[in-house]
This record gives C-alpha cells, sequence and structure tokens, in this order.
C-alpha cells in the first residue's frame, strides 16, 4: 500500500488559508469579554477546531473534488500528483469531518451547531450537484460565511457557554457579508479560464468594471453598519477608528476600480489588512474595552 507522504498532507490543508477564519475566531474570543485565560484549555481546542480542523477539511475536500481539473492544470498538488494516493483524499476528507464534529461537540451545542453549518458549506462548495463554487453569488457567500461569521460566532459561543449577545452576532454576520466582495478579489485572476470552464464568477457574469464596483460596495455597506451599531452603543472612538479605516480603504480602491483585473491582488494586499484591522477594532468594542 501505497504511504502518504506527512508533508503532502500539510500542503493539502493549505495552512495559509486558516489565518481568516483563526482570526474571526479571535474577534469572537475578545468580543465576548471573557478572559483566555480562564477558559485556556477550551481555547486551545477552539483554534485547532477554526483552523486546522475546519478550514482543513474544506481545503482537502476542494482538493479531492476538483482533482481532475487539478490534474490538468495544477499536475503537481498533492491528490493528482499521486503523492496522496487512491482515494486516501476522500478518506482524509471524511476523517477530518467526523473529527471535527467531534471537538465541536465536546465544546459546546452551539459551537457544535456551526460546525455543522460550516462543514455542511464546505462540502456544498466542491461537492455536486451543489458545487457553489460554480457561482460566484453562492460560492462567495458561501466562504465569507464559514471563514468569517461562524468563527466569530464560534469563538463568543466558547467562551460564553451559550448563544451569544445579538450585537456579537450582528457583528459576526455583517463582516461574513463583506467578505463576499473579498472573495471576488481572488476571480479576477482567472478570467478567461473561468470562462472557458462554465465558472459563473462575477467578473464573468457582471465583467470587470461591474464585479469590482460591486466588490467595493459589499466590503464598505457592512462597515457603515457596523459603524452606526458602534455609536448606538455609545462606543464612538472605536466608531472613528473605523471609520478611519473605511476612508483609507476607500483611497485604495480608487486604484483597484481603475484596472481591476491589473489591482484585484495588489488590493488584497493592502487594503484589506485594514478591513481585517476594523473587525478586531469593533470585537473590542463589545469585549474588552466598553
Amino acid at each position: 500500500m501505497q504511504r502518504i507522504q506527512p508533508a503532502a498532507l500539510l500542503e493539502v490543508m493549505h495552512p495559509i488559508t486558516w489565518f481568516a477564519p483563526m482570526w474571526a475566531f479571535a474577534c469572537g474570543i475578545v468580543s465576548s469579554g471573557e478572559s483566555v485565560l480562564d477558559h485556556w484549555l477550551v481555547f486551545i481546542g477552539g483554534v485547532v477546531l477554526a483552523g486546522p480542523l475546519v478550514c482543513g477539511t474544506s481545503q482537502v475536500v476542494n482538493d479531492w473534488l476538483d482533482r481532475h481539473v487539478d490534474a490538468i492544470n495544477e499536475p503537481d498538488r498533492p491528490i493528482p500528483s499521486g503523492r496522496i494516493p487512491g482515494h486516501w483524499g476522500l478518506y482524509i476528507s471524511v476523517l477530518m469531518t467526523l473529527a471535527s464534529l467531534g471537538l465541536a461537540w465536546v465544546l459546546g451545542i452551539w459551537v457544535f451547531w456551526a460546525a455543522v453549518v460550516g462543514l455542511a458549506l464546505a462540502w456544498a462548495y466542491s461537492m455536486p450537484p451543489f458545487r457553489l463554487k460554480m457561482n460566484g453569488w453562492w460560492g462567495n457567500g458561501a466562504v465569507g460565511l464559514c471563514y468569517e461569521s461562524l468563527p466569530w460566532f464560534t469563538g463568543a459561543a466558547l467562551m460564553t457557554g451559550g448563544l451569544p449577545d445579538a450585537t456579537i452576532i450582528a457583528l459576526a454576520l455583517l463582516y461574513g457579508i463583506g467578505a463576499h466582495g473579498i472573495m471576488t478579489l481572488n476571480d479576477f485572476k482567472a478570467i478567461e479560464g473561468d470562462v472557458q470552464m462554465g465558472v459563473r464568477t462575477l467578473p464573468v457574469q457582471l465583467g470587470p468594471d461591474g464585479a469590482a464596483k460591486l466588490a467595493c460596495l459589499v466590503m464598505v455597506a457592512p462597515q457603515l453598519v457596523v459603524i452606526g451599531l458602534l455609536f448606538g452603543r455609545d462606543n464612538p472612538w472605536h466608531a472613528l477608528v473605523v471609520i478611519g479605516l473605511v476612508l483609507v480603504q476607500g483611497g485604495l480602491m480608487a486604484r483597484f476600480l481603475r484596472d481591476p483585473v491589473a489591482n484585484a491582488r495588489w488590493y488584497s494586499g493592502f487594503g484589506i489588512p485594514f478591513y481585517v484591522l476594523g473587525m478586531m477594532i469593533s470585537a473590542t468594542a463589545l469585549g474588552y474595552w466598553p
């Protein structure tokens, strides 16, 4: 029997993608107002759940279900190259799904159901007949919820031991909606290939200029709602900081909109960090620094 190379197993889990859900999970922790030191063991369990398990599972599932396409476009990936041989990609996907559900159950009922939703979306993103990734409206929405909203909710639920406050849930949903626009940025790099493969990303459906304008609107609008919530909670300083971050994003978006195809990756590197920073600023308003 062929053996799986350990390096290939880690590669197929794409560790670089774990940052987004782990950051959102940290925002959930902070927004809860609970001390990590008082819950350090469940905190470690939550980090493992958000990053290596649920996010890692989604990556393995995607690579397994896209193995035939990757064999043409990226034959060096672990599964098409044979470094993860046979049906081991499927076996690993199932085992990691079960491990995620098992750990989530131990961490609490609300964490469990958040994991159920996240894993269901992870499979539906790539698996026929759903294949949410084939349409930018559905696929980007699923990723936004999985990478931002659900980890944020999980972090807060883990710390509080129950259903988080409504404002925490609202912030988690708003930043997850904004992530829909972030995901659209990734679709500008392969418009011609997506047209040939029948992948209906937003740049394919709306054209580069239309998709760029929509992505900017989707990223900015939820942050404006967040600002309103912060002012409504009597957190003016946090709101002002988020306003500053949005203004910086707006300035950078001007360059992105001039040539979306050429500047999408540039904006991902220079603009998105300000969005991500705003998440944590908003979380602190609800948690440690009211």
